[in-house]
């Protein structure tokens, strides 16, 4: 025989988890994106190289990531479809999608190298 409070109790629980899933699904904390910059070894005009990567390691898609980059600059063209510079803020790929586990990169020549950390971002989470 079944017992009647037990079942209740397993059909809340069941009906909580899916409303704290739907309600939590949806957003990446801006954690979830990881730079990292490492000398290439080649100088550029006289600058040292540096290869940034940008990984999303949230489980969702996500776009419009904008890296903090003040007074970011270059000796070595970068692709202003892959970084575009905007005041003190830096799009990554014109704010399009990058797909959890995907990275993008990019390299530029300066000295010192750059300290830069995501922004803003939005993750496209599917409930």
């Amino acid at each position: 025989m079944i017992n009647l409070s037990a079942m209740i109790a397993a059909i809340l629980i069941l009906f909580l988890s899916f409303i704290n899933e739907g309600f939590g699904a949806g957003s990446c904390s801006l954690d979830t994106i990881n730079i990292g910059t490492q000398r290439s070894g080649r100088v550029i005009g006289g600058q040292p190289e540096w290869n940034v990567q940008v990984i999303n390691n949230c489980d969702c898609p996500q776009k419009q990531i904008v890296l903090s980059c003040p007074g970011f600059q270059t000796v070595e063209p970068v692709d202003p479809s892959i970084v575009s510079k905007q005041g003190d803020a830096c799009l990554l790929i014109n704010g399009g999608i990058v797909q959890p586990g995907s990275s993008v990169q990019f390299s530029y020549a300066w000295d010192p190298p750059f300290i830069l950390f995501p922004r803003f971002s939005v993750s496209q989470c599917h409930t």
